[in-house]
């Protein structure tokens, strides 16, 4: 080749364009695929953010009593119930937790419904782990919550120290021996608070909702893909053009 540059490289074989090609085609597709998802997942937040905010606003209804049990899921969070009974004295269970009043604890009691089985409820926050259940008959309003499994974000739950880190209702049960119990706890409202007693109703709703940024992020990536694909064919057909001119 004349002059000081460097030497033109040969044009890739037709096996190493449809392997290159094959998998600019195998990623493109995976990261737009990978967008819609996100898509799908944000039109579905966004249907769960509007089912949560009408239950947050709808009159309470019955507790899901034991026919019901083995269908709860996400679909039942924070609906809105009310619930009478007694509760069982000395059965309290405090679990670690951080509020806008500062650290302290949830004070779970167990409460015997007028239908014959036990729910956890959240009675609110206490800043020490003192707040013994009220005596006689109790009505509690609030939100449906579902099981915390495990313990929490860093610390795993301690039943034999009583040291509770998430509101574990399975754990707590087998701690308490309770039976039968709800599957779920219900987080007391601010109207059901006793002077003096727990501080209810602070209960924090709160979805994330990063899926346009992780949609954009993958439909950015795969046009970089294709953008990447069009600058080797166009230099692929450039090199081919030059090696037919020599």
């Amino acid at each position: 080749m004349a002059g000081g540059g460097a030497p033109e490289r040969p044009p890739r074989s037709p096996a190493t364009l449809i392997l290159l090609g094959g998998v600019a085609a195998l990623l493109f597709g995976a990261l737009v695929a990978l967008g819609i998802w996100q898509v799908e997942r944000r039109a579905w937040k966004h249907a769960l953010i509007a089912q949560v905010d009408a239950r947050l606003h709808a009159a309470p209804v019955a507790p899901p009593g034991p026919a019901e049990w083995p269908r709860i899921d996400a679909r039942d969070a924070y609906l809105r119930v009310a619930l009478s009974g007694q509760y069982l004295p000395g059965r309290e269970t405090f679990v670690k937790a951080v509020t806008e009043r500062g650290p302290g604890f949830w004070a779970l009691s167990p409460l015997v419904s007028e239908q014959g089985f036990i729910v956890l409820v959240n009675r609110g926050f206490v800043a020490r782990a003192v707040a013994p259940a009220p005596a006689g008959p109790a009505r509690v309003t609030g939100l449906l919550r579902l099981t915390e499994p495990g313990g929490g974000f860093l610390r795993a739950n301690d039943p034999a120290a009583n040291h509770w880190f998430s509101r574990d209702v399975a754990a707590i049960a087998r701690a308490r021996h309770l039976a039968p119990v709800a599957p779920y706890f219900v987080d007391a409202d601010a109207a059901s608070s006793n002077p003096g007693g727990p501080v209810g109703g602070l209960t924090v709703v709160r979805f994330s909702d990063n899926h346009l940024i992780y949609a954009l992020t993958w439909f950015g990536l795969a046009a970089l893909v294709a953008i990447g694909a069009v600058i080797v064919a166009r230099e692929e057909r450039r090199v081919r053009r030059a090696a037919a001119a020599r």
